[in-house]
């Protein structure tokens, strides 16, 4: 059995990406992520892989859709406004079905804002970021042995599906240390018959681009294709934590770390003898409707808690089913991470 060992998110992100075959890593520095590049800077040349601080965000994206194209195992990592700057990248890669690893550790906005740990680019990474029809996978880790798990779970679902797939944490996560078991390194890597690596004896020349311009009807079937895909990923990797729900008569709904605050609340409630419960997605896209909806059947109220102005909270309200009409929000916004006492509190004043 594997011994855990004490490490920042951060860096368990990036060990995780070396066991999972990463071997091309772009980026450009930004807080409260780099103890990403900087971890990498130093573990990507001991097993063979590539490290590059681009010049900007603009050019590490374009950096992964190349490794991409070429079949590399490939991740990019940045905060808030520098992912805004890689969506233009995004979108290609999604158009292109070229997969890739975008790891967004959240800081308070808009703008620049501070560099504090936020959720406000909740929005951004669930609806998309650039032009046109797709999605990206979200993934949202709760702890530092779920961002090192994850960060795992993120290449296999971005090869399996040819998609981009975001770890989207906050600044806090990926500050704070904790015990983690590390994963098992990856030994097989699936192959990639479509990568363009040059044409041979029994090979047809591949070709990949998100540029149709047929005046026919070649960009709806592709889109259409992308949509039957997104369907298969919603219906196979669709993940979520119920805890204490089955009985509760308030649902918390969170994630990451607001998520953490609610399952001590949740606790602590317990003790006083008040039924509630925490509904925690995990992918954040595809959301869990389902679950949530029947997570929330049989409570009196449902709370939404995160560290933004109400983004989670809209899909809370989507699929609740009947309970839409009682759904309550706290949220705090600017790095600063939601009170316990609070959480106890507005529970209690329901029942």
């Amino acid at each position: 059995m594997s011994n855990k060992i004490l490490m920042k998110g951060n860096e368990a992100i990036g060990e995780a990406a070396l066991l999972a075959g990463c071997r091309f890593y772009f980026a450009y520095p930004i807080t409260p992520q780099n103890e990403i590049p900087a971890y990498l800077s130093k573990r990507l040349p001991q097993v063979g892989g590539t490290f590059l601080q681009a010049e900007s965000e603009l050019a590490a994206i374009n950096m992964v859709m190349g490794a991409s194209a070429a079949g590399a195992r490939v991740m990019t990592s940045s905060s808030s406004p520098g992912i805004s700057l890689k969506q233009e990248g995004i979108s290609y890669l999604s158009g292109a079905q070229l997969p890739a690893v975008v790891v967004n550790m959240m800081r308070g906005g808009p703008g620049l804002g501070n560099i504090s740990g936020a959720q406000g680019d909740y929005f951004q990474a669930t609806r998309g970021g650039g032009n046109g029809d797709y999605h990206v996978v979200v993934l949202a880790p709760g702890t530092v042995q779920e961002l090192a798990d994850y960060t795992v779970k993120a290449f296999e679902i971005a090869d399996k599906y040819r998609c981009v797939v975001m770890l989207l944490g906050d600044g806090y996560l990926g500050q704070m240390a904790e015990p983690c078991v590390l994963p098992e390194p990856v030994k097989d890597i699936p192959a990639k018959p479509w990568a363009l690596t040059g044409k041979t004896a029994d090979r047809a020349q591949n070709k990949l681009a998100s540029l149709r311009l047929g005046y026919d009807t070649q960009l709806s079937e592709h889109t259409h294709a992308l949509f039957e895909n997104y369907a298969e990923i919603a219906k196979n990797e669709t993940q979520y934590e119920n805890f204490m729900c089955d009985d509760a008569d308030v649902v918390l709904c969170a994630y990451g770390t607001s998520a953490r605050v609610c399952k001590k609340a949740v606790k602590v409630l317990r003790e006083q003898g008040v039924k509630a419960g925490l509904f925690r997605p995990i992918t954040l896209w595809p959301f869990p409707e389902d679950a949530l909806e029947a997570a929330c059947a049989n409570a009196k109220k449902v709370l939404t808690v995160e560290m933004s102005m109400g983004q989670l909270l809209q899909d809370v309200r989507l699929n609740c089913g009947k309970k839409k009409a009682d759904v309550d929000f706290y949220g705090e916004a600017g790095g600063i991470i939601p009170k316990l006492d609070v959480i106890v509190e507005k529970v209690k004043s329901y029942v």
